[in-house]
């Protein structure tokens, strides 16, 4: 139940303080009337406060004292794919760079082992549980396609115009809101990833909304996209469109703040650089007996490329002047892609809640107050990004996140946060339409697609507890000591895992989590 003093959307992209009793029932015609009333006056009253300021020739920039915020999000990159998380094989000089000038963080994970969820997750602070969002995006409503013993949820077809965004929360407190990229969060629309007119990033909060192709632009999606190698000159990379693009609103004059968010396709599949001599230089660093050579070549020069077009983008930032008032965070939606990243040490991959699906790179500089080079062991979700967000900009959040803010990690990296427990749940089969075809086992970097079930997570403290739908049963594992999750505890430590049971059961039912039922068709093999 929200208490007094807590936030409530009672209309789209507004944070406004709401009684309790008032979020308790359905608002009246006259309530409704008199919140537009106060809507039209706070809008009049800050249009009159921006004209005394031209008219007296005081800049909006010289009065708002919130720095800008660029989220650069990266596509299924994984934990160990950076030089400075110990890559020896991907050069990415530009991101390794940004990790010097400020804090990266060695515990940091996504909302989500899959693109959509995880992306809505990071837009609005709440948990897919919460969310109901937790598998993604398709063209049409249904179900899975798989008839095994459970059946999940429904598909969640676009992030709900109900549900508050970051970039609507900064758009209200002054920031001039932009988005470059990939959006996955509506119903396909007109082709795979096509941005939906009614749910796109321009209902969402974002001013600035462009598209690229809709899909990956080097993919076999694309029309854009042409197979095989291209001329390119060694030392020279391919052109992004959506970087240039987000350069592009970088130059250009800003009245006030700004929140840019510039999601990459790379290095989601298919993964087929373009361009040979990253390839060669790439494939001569890799082992000649690693059973994955040519694959992670080939990973390698797309995850080079991404740097690159980061590094275009910082660079931008630099010379338009505004990189010393500017909190950069770069990150990932998921984890690797098993047959092409290299997870290890950790176990797993996207599509499943084992480490390697779930923990991502996370740096943040933010000059003159992330000390250079640290290293944070904090924990740190994708649902904590909107809060530590409004904070910088002075904005006021809902009060229904699931995150919390970590500006005091930015400042101080040895700071600990308010202890509190992080959930995952994912209720769906994956792969769905070969599901019965690949092996059951999650291994490590072992290359290839496993079966992933729904299954739940919560991480509290140094502790992992597992629930898995099908049978029941829970897996326990203590990460400071076995970070590859290869030592089930469950059995040893019967006491932790029955409390952090007890835990995921009752988060899930106060967030509503949506839950699997036994599927009409399955028939066992015993019978």
């Amino acid at each position: 139940m929200r208490g007094a003093g807590m936030w409530n959307a009672r209309e789209k992209g507004r944070c406004l303080p709401m009684d309790s009793d008032v979020t308790q029932r359905p608002k009246r015609d006259s309530e409704i009337s008199i919140l537009k009333l106060r809507c039209q006056r706070r809008s009049c009253s800050r249009l009159c406060t921006i004209a005394i300021m031209l008219v007296c020739g005081i800049g909006m920039g010289a009065t708002h004292a919130s720095d800008n915020v660029l989220l650069i999000l990266a596509d299924d990159l994984g934990w160990a794919d950076l030089g400075c998380y110990g890559n020896p094989w991907f050069e990415t000089p530009h991101l390794d760079r940004l990790a010097s000038q400020g804090v990266r963080f060695t515990q940091a994970y996504s909302a989500a082992p899959i693109c959509s969820a995880s992306r809505a997750s990071l837009l609005t602070g709440k948990s897919t549980a919460r969310l109901g969002f937790e598998f993604v995006t398709k063209d049409r409503a249904g179900y899975q396609p798989v008839v095994a013993p459970l059946r999940a949820p429904p598909f969640t077809l676009d992030l709900p115009l109900r549900e508050i965004t970051v970039a609507e929360c900064l758009r209200d407190a002054g920031y001039e809101t932009a988005f470059f990229g990939k959006w996955h969060l509506n119903r396909h629309h007109e082709r795979y990833l096509g941005w939906s007119p009614t749910h796109g990033p321009a209902k969402q909060g974002f001013q600035v909304a462009e598209e690229d192709f809709g899909c990956h632009p080097y993919s076999y999606y694309s029309d854009h996209a042409k197979r095989g190698w291209v001329e390119i000159p060694d030392g020279e990379f391919p052109v992004d469109s959506m970087t240039r693009r987000a350069i592009g609103f970088l130059k250009k004059p800003h009245a006030g703040p700004f929140f840019l968010m510039v999601s990459h396709f790379y290095v989601h599949t298919p993964v087929h650089t373009r361009v040979k001599w990253l390839y060669d230089r790439c494939l001569a660093k890799i082992p000649e007996d690693h059973p994955r050579r040519e694959a992670l070549a080939n990973y390698g020069a797309m995850v080079a490329t991404l740097d690159h077009h980061v590094g275009e983008l910082l660079a931008a930032l630099d010379s338009s002047g505004h990189a010393g008032s500017t909190l950069v965070v770069f990150t990932s939606d998921n984890g690797g892609h098993p047959e092409y990243a290299g997870n290890a040490p950790l176990r797993g991959s996207k599509w499943n809640l084992y480490e390697g699906g779930i923990r991502v790179p996370l740096l943040a500089r933010w000059p003159g107050k992330t000390p250079p080079g640290e290293t944070s062991a904090a924990m740190v979700s994708g649902t904590d990004l909107f809060p530590t967000f409004a904070e910088v900009g002075k904005a006021s959040p809902p009060g229904d996140l699931d995150g919390q803010s970590v500006v005091p990690v930015f400042v101080d990296p040895e700071t600990s946060l308010q202890p509190k427990p992080v959930v995952w749940h994912f209720p769906y089969y994956h792969p769905e339409k070969r599901f019965a075809k690949v092996p059951r086992a999650i291994g490590i970097d072992d290359g290839y697609t496993s079966q992933t079930r729904p299954h739940s997570v919560m991480r509290s403290g140094s502790w992992k507890l597992m629930h898995f739908y099908e049978d029941g049963r829970d897996e326990l594992y203590h990460l400071p000591t076995d970070l590859s999750e290869q030592t089930e505890r469950s059995q040893s430590d019967p006491a932790m895992a029955k409390q952090l049971r007890t835990d995921l059961d009752r988060v899930l039912k106060l967030r509503g989590a949506r839950m699997p039922v036994p599927h009409p068709d399955w028939q066992s093999p015993s019978q």
